[in-house]
C-alpha cells in the first residue's frame, strides 16, 4: 500500500485541492505515456520479426543515432531537456535491441555491458548507456590479445 506524504495542518483546503488535481493530471498522462510505449513496443516487434525473417542485424546504429539527434531536437523545442530525453530514448533502443535478438532466437544481449567491453571498460564494472553501446557497436576499441570480443548486436 502507498504511503502519502502527510500535510501540515495549516495548508489550506485550496492547496490541498489544487495538489490532488494536479498530481490527478501527472498520474493520466503516466496512463497515456504507459500506453503509447505498448503501442511503439508493437510497432517494434514488427519490425524484430521482419529483421529475423530477413536476417538483418538486431541493432541499426545509423538509425538510433539519427532518432537520437531527432528526439534532442524535439526535446529542446518543448522545452524538455535533451539530455533526459536521450537517456530516455536510448533506454528504449536497448530493450528494442534486447527484442530483436530474443526474436531472432539469438542470445539475450545486455548491450551495455557488451558496448562496455568494446569501449575497453574492466569486466564486471557497471553498464553503460545506450549510446556508447551505439558508439562501441560501430567504432570498437581494440581489444587486447587476451580479451574476448564482445558478442554486438548489430
Amino acid at each position: 500500500m502507498a504511503v502519502h506524504e502527510e500535510l501540515p495542518p495549516e495548508a489550506a483546503a485550496a492547496a490541498i485541492d489544487q495538489l490532488h488535481s494536479i498530481r490527478e493530471s501527472i498520474d493520466n498522462i503516466d496512463a497515456a505515456l504507459i500506453h503509447l510505449l505498448a503501442e511503439r513496443f508493437k510497432f517494434t516487434q514488427q519490425v524484430g520479426r521482419l529483421k529475423a525473417a530477413h536476417g538483418l542485424p538486431a541493432a541499426d546504429p545509423a538509425r538510433e543515432l539519427m532518432q537520437i539527434d531527432r528526439l534532442r531536437g524535439l526535446a529542446e523545442e518543448a522545452h524538455l531537456d535533451p539530455a533526459f530525453a536521450e537517456k530516455f530514448l536510448n533506454f528504449i533502443i536497448a530493450e528494442v535491441i534486447h527484442h530483436h535478438v530474443k526474436i531472432a532466437g539469438g542470445e539475450p544481449v545486455v548491450v551495455g555491458r557488451a558496448a562496455g567491453a568494446a569501449a575497453g571498460l574492466p569486466a564486471g564494472s557497471a553498464t553503460v548507456p545506450a549510446k556508447t553501446a551505439v558508439r562501441a557497436a560501430t567504432h570498437p576499441v581494440p581489444h587486447p590479445p587476451t580479451a574476448h570480443a564482445p558478442s554486438r548486436a548489430s
